[in-house]
């Protein structure tokens, strides 16, 4: 469940980062406003430990997208904030995505992205601070050919962050579309716990494409 924290008076690169070493993450309304939130209970993925459905599997066996790491990290946002059902479409503001392209440029922010005969077809985007990546959002475009490839780019992730020494990987609260790969809900102080220890890392990230 989201808990309210307050309202971003303050939003930049520098505050966003503060607020997520403490498990803090923002969301903007309609009105452009950004505000600071908690999950309490906490979803988080198991790092290596994916449950993968068989069907998924076999899709990817086949290779159906070239997965590409951070090279077109706007544009997976902007697709993320335009691609959300039946959720608001303005959770993402204008000003959030100055800040992560900031965070971006400054080696924080990442997006894994598929690509099919040149068109971005899916991706996710997120947080990486130590060993902790906070998942912010993914999307698929099905009109595209684009069919699970946010959840193959999950994958991608998922196999990366274990790579490089990642420990925590952050899905902020449970839903639908996460909960078939996995993972637990932990009380906010067991995820603090986990976070604290996850910062006292520090994986070096990598960019490049695997087709």
């Amino acid at each position: 469940m989201f808990h309210h924290v307050g309202i971003a008076h303050r939003f930049d690169a520098e505050t966003v980062l503060a607020a997520y070493a403490q498990g803090i993450f923002p969301m903007g309304d309609e009105d452009g406003a950004v505000h600071w939130l908690v999950s309490n209970p906490r979803f988080v993925l198991p790092i290596g430990g994916l449950h993968v459905p068989r069907t998924l599997a076999r899709l990817e066996r086949k290779k159906p997208f070239e997965i590409r790491i951070d090279t077109a990290f706007r544009r997976v946002m902007e697709a993320c904030a335009t691609d959300r059902g039946n959720e608001s479409l303005n959770w993402i503001t204008p000003r959030m995505l100055d800040v992560y392209e900031e965070l971006h440029g400054g080696g924080f922010a990442h997006s894994v992205e598929a690509w099919r005969g040149g068109v971005l077809v899916g991706g996710l985007y997120g947080v990486a601070l130590g060993g902790a990546f906070f998942g912010e959002s993914m999307f698929t475009r099905i009109d595209l050919g684009g069919s699970n490839a946010s959840k193959l780019c999950l994958l991608h992730l998922n196999r990366l962050l274990e790579g490089l020494g990642f420990t925590l990987l952050d899905s902020q609260e449970k839903n639908e579309h996460m909960e078939q790969f996995g993972g637990e809900l932990i009380s906010f102080e067991t995820y603090q716990q986990r976070l604290v220890s996850a910062l006292t890392l520090a994986p070096k990230w990598v960019t490049g494409s695997d087709s």
